[in-house]
């Protein structure tokens, strides 16, 4: 979306970058369709910021999200866990693993802070700020609190899962909150896409293009 004056990030502001790893770029083992053009993207766009975290899905092995912990399930089920529906998923991002590490283009040196989600075995964490149990925080609030942060540019994959999730929280936790577009790439499982891009126009999420971003 085209703005009438370009966008210039201050002290207040910060750029999270979302799970920009191996198994969600093509080959690997939840790859995003075009995942990997983000790279570039972000690398310019991250020059911008003062402020920038980057984030990992961070999975032991037998994560309860993954479908092989479950016999007779199989990837994109769904199935009920204690803190509610459940989107089964093929093992991805296991600690430790190539496909865990951030991809290797991304480069954003000045990153001061990476945030780990999804490490505990018996909860799933989409958002950068809340797991999935929507009880237990990240500590990003804190940090981005601590360092006066207002406002926060939020991109990465996936566009309607983890993109989406960590921008709604921030809403909720009191921040104004941006997904740069042409900086995410999406899963658009089962409408998956409509609904979170609907959800975030209601939260008051603004969407915009690296483009609305001052040099």
């Amino acid at each position: 979306m085209a703005k009438t004056s370009k966008i210039k990030p201050g002290a207040g502001d910060a750029l999270i970058v979302v799970d920009v790893q191996n198994d969600f770029c093509p080959g690997g083992r939840l790859a995003v369709q075009k995942g990997d053009e983000v790279v570039p993207v972000i690398n310019a766009l991250a020059q911008r910021f003062e402020n920038v975290v980057l984030t990992q899905d961070w999975h032991p092995a037998g994560h309860q999200s993954f479908a092989t912990s479950h016999p007779g399930k199989k990837p994109f089920d769904s199935i009920e866990l204690a803190y509610g529906e459940q989107v089964l998923w093929p093992d991805h991002c296991v600690q430790g693993s190539d496909g865990a590490a951030l991809h290797k283009n991304l480069s954003v040196p000045h990153a001061q802070l990476v945030v780990r989600k999804g490490f505990r075995r018996e909860v799933d964490s989409y958002s950068a700020f809340l797991e999935a149990d929507r009880k237990s925080r990240t500590g990003l609030k804190g940090y981005l609190d601590e360092r006066g942060v207002k406002r926060v540019f939020v991109c990465g994959l996936a566009t309607d899962f983890c993109v989406a999730w960590t921008a709604l929280d921030a809403r909720k936790l009191g921040f104004a909150a941006l997904v740069v577009e042409d900086a995410c790439r999406a899963i658009d499982m089962q409408g998956s896409l409509s609904a979170a891009l609907e959800k975030m126009k209601k939260a008051g999420v603004e969407r915009i293009d690296s483009s609305d971003i001052a040099q």
